[in-house]
């Protein structure tokens, strides 16, 4: 498995045999969404096979859910393959809601092959008006 290089806090990209897998962390919010849809968007124009993992997102708003819908649409159009994997109940219970289940065809776990992604250190945000770190 190949790890592309980068120093992103937020996404990991590895590449084996023709898959691509791209692992979220934090929060996917019209902030995040703003820094990752350009990465997101040439995985999705250029990879055979394009993975997003977002088991390690700790929240997903409906900004989150519009690109990864975009994503998906642009793998399938192209007619490359595409898996979503999330283990969250309440990501899961949103892409429901929102009829994007056809689209992102989550899957509650990792696939045989998708390896876990490192754990590493992700920036916490604090609540508006809270001091310390991170505000």
């Amino acid at each position: 498995m190949q790890q592309i290089p980068r120093h992103d806090p937020y996404l990991d990209v590895r590449s084996t045999g023709g898959v691509t897998v791209a692992a979220l962390r934090g929060e996917l919010d019209l902030v995040l969404v703003r820094h990752l849809r350009p990465e997101l968007d040439a995985l999705a124009r250029e990879a055979e096979a394009l993975t997003v993992d977002i088991r390690r997102l700790s929240f997903c708003d409906a900004t989150g859910l519009g690109l990864l819908a975009h994503c998906a649409g642009r793998v399938h159009r192209r007619g490359a393959r595409w898996r979503l994997v999330c283990d969250q109940p309440w990501t899961l219970r949103l892409i429901r809601l929102t009829a994007l289940d056809d689209l992102l065809r989550p899957e509650p776990g990792p696939p045989r092959a998708l390896p876990r992604p490192r754990d590493a250190a992700v920036p916490v945000r604090s609540e508006p008006g809270a001091t310390g770190p991170g505000s």
